[in-house]
């Protein structure tokens, strides 16, 4: 049985953001955030974003170290956040309550992924770009009407979509550091 103190040591040598409480509580609030963007309107539209999907920046993220992933995580959720700050959200027909849930459960996680990796870190510059050229193509050429806002809602839920698949690669790392850590009990 591994010991606290063991623990301590664990935590100590590998990345602090593998050992971070908080990843724990990710599942859950990344669930509420999806439940939401689905509840804030009806069915995703069908229409393809003028932006392609940036499944490159995922792919080369799950081979970096854990915590390049969780300042990627959490500097998408900033992002995220941040397209829903977009002065021009008069034009949807969204339940506005389950918006502002929405928004609150992308801040709440945003927070919680602060206390694991520092505030100062940033993604690769690319990240930012991504979303510029998303905001940009979506609403500020449209004129922040619903139909894109509809595609800023699919590409959100692409993007939860994938950071969660993240998180549970972080999660499923650290179990697999601790079973290899955990010494086997001898018998006598």
């Amino acid at each position: 049985m591994i010991s606290w103190t063991s623990l301590l040591v664990l935590c100590s040598v590998l990345s602090p953001a593998l050992c971070c409480d908080w990843l724990r509580h990710y599942g859950h609030y990344s669930n509420i955030s999806l439940t939401l963007i689905r509840l804030m309107a009806g069915q995703l539209t069908e229409q393809d974003s003028p932006v392609s999907f940036p499944y490159k920046f995922y792919k080369h993220i799950r081979n970096s170290e854990v915590r390049s992933k969780v300042v990627f995580i959490r500097d998408s959720l900033v992002q995220i956040s941040d397209l829903y700050r977009h002065d021009n959200l008069s034009s949807v027909s969204w339940d506005i309550d389950n918006t502002n849930r929405f928004r609150m459960s992308i801040d709440r996680q945003i927070d919680g992924l602060n206390t694991c990796v520092s505030t100062e870190q940033r993604a690769d510059n690319r990240l930012r770009k991504y979303y510029r050229r998303l905001r940009t193509s979506t609403l500020d050429r449209t004129g922040a009407g619903p139909a894109s806002w509809e595609l800023i809602r699919k590409e959100t839920q692409l993007h939860l979509d994938q950071l969660d698949l993240l998180v549970n690669s972080i999660r499923s790392s650290a179990a697999a550091s601790r079973r290899r850590s955990t010494p086997s009990q001898h018998q006598d």
